[in-house]
C-alpha cells in the first residue's frame, strides 16, 4: 500500500453517512440487525466518546464490538495499541481495510462476551470503550467487570434506558445498577439521539463512562455468593424484602427478618430502596451469622 493510499484511508470520514453507504456498498455489505448493527453518523458524539475516555498515548484499549471501524479508527489516533473485537464476518472484511493504515490497530475475530482481558494485556491497565448492541450490554458489563483484569475505565455507548437504570440512585436501583455500581461509578455523560445512527434505531443512545475502582469490595468467591443475595433481594420487587429474601434464600421469615434486624433494615422496604453499602452490609451480617451458628 502506497503512502498515499494509507493517507487517503486515514482521513476518511466514516461519521459521513454518504461515504458509509458508499464503503458499505462497494463491499456488498449492510447493517446487520440481528447483530444490532446501527452505526455511528455523529461525529460530535464520537468525538464525546474519545474524550470522556480521557486516552493518554501510552494506554491501550480494547473496543468491543467495532463495526465499521468508525470508533476505533478514532481510538488509534490518540491510543498507543487498539484491539478491536468483531464477529460478524462481511464486517470483519470491511473492518480489516478501514483499519489497515493504523500500525496500532489488532483485529479480533472473537464473540466480545468470551475475550478474555488477561489473554491480551496480562495484568496490564486498559481501557474499554464500545458501541453495545442492547441485547448483550448487562452480560458484556458483567464478563469484564467480573474477569481477573477488568478495566480500569469503561465509556459505552448504550440505550439510553439502559444508561437511566445504571446509574439510578436508591429507591430507583435494580440488579443491573447494583451489579454495575459495586464495581465502581457510573455516570451519564451525555444523550444520543437515534438520528444519530445509521439505519436510526426506534431509541435514543446515551454515552455511559463508569470509573472502575481499584479494588472490588469483595474476593470472587465472596462476590458469587453477595449477587446470589442481591439476585433474591429483587427476585419478586414488588414485595417486601422480608417476602423477597424468605423465597429467594429458601430460608425461614424469622431467620430473614433477623438478619434485616441486625443489619438496621427495615423489613417492609423493598430491594430497589437499598443502596450498593446496604446490600454489602446485609451480607456480611448473614455470612456472619451463618459462621455463629455453625
Amino acid at each position: 500500500m502506497s503512502d498515499y493510499t494509507r493517507d487517503i484511508e486515514k482521513d476518511i470520514d466514516l461519521t459521513d453517512v454518504h461515504v458509509l453507504r458508499s464503503v458499505l456498498l462497494a463491499h456488498g455489505t449492510r447493517p446487520n440487525k440481528s447483530f444490532g448493527q446501527n452505526f455511528l453518523i455523529d461525529r460530535a458524539a464520537l468525538e464525546q466518546i474519545v474524550a470522556a475516555a480521557e486516552i493518554a498515548p501510552d494506554d491501550a484499549i480494547l473496543e468491543a464490538g467495532a463495526g465499521t471501524g468508525v470508533l476505533t479508527r478514532e481510538l488509534a489516533r490518540h491510543a498507543r495499541r487498539v484491539v478491536a473485537v468483531e464477529l460478524e464476518r462481511d464486517m470483519l472484511t470491511l473492518l480489516a481495510k478501514t483499519t489497515r493504515a493504523f500500525t496500532n490497530i489488532e483485529v479480533l475475530e472473537r464473540d466480545l462476551r468470551f475475550v478474555d482481558p488477561v489473554e491480551l494485556f496480562g495484568h496490564e491497565p486498559y481501557k474499554l470503550v464500545a458501541n453495545l448492541p442492547y441485547y448483550i450490554t448487562a452480560p458484556t458489563f458483567r464478563h469484564y467487570l467480573e474477569s481477573e483484569n477488568p478495566p480500569r475505565l469503561l465509556v459505552v455507548m448504550v440505550q439510553l434506558e439502559v444508561a437511566q437504570r445504571i446509574i439510578a440512585e436508591p429507591g430507583d436501583l435494580s440488579l443491573l445498577a447494583v451489579s454495575v455500581q459495586f464495581y465502581g461509578r457510573p455516570s451519564l455523560i451525555a444523550r444520543v439521539p437515534a438520528r444519530s445512527f445509521y439505519p436510526a434505531p426506534k431509541v435514543d443512545s446515551a454515552i455511559l463512562r463508569v470509573e472502575v475502582d481499584p479494588q472490588a469490595p469483595l474476593s470472587h468467591a465472596e462476590r458469587d455468593q453477595f449477587f446470589r443475595v442481591v439476585q433474591a433481594g429483587f427476585s419478586e420487587r414488588r414485595k417486601q424484602l422480608h417476602n423477597s429474601l424468605t423465597h429467594g434464600l429458601h430460608q425461614k421469615n424469622e431467620i430473614v427478618r433477623e438478619w434485616l434486624k441486625l443489619a438496621n433494615i427495615d423489613a417492609s422496604r423493598r430491594a430497589e430502596t437499598l443502596s450498593v453499602d446496604e446490600w454489602l452490609h446485609l451480607w456480611r451480617v448473614i455470612e456472619q451469622t451463618k459462621q455463629t451458628s455453625r
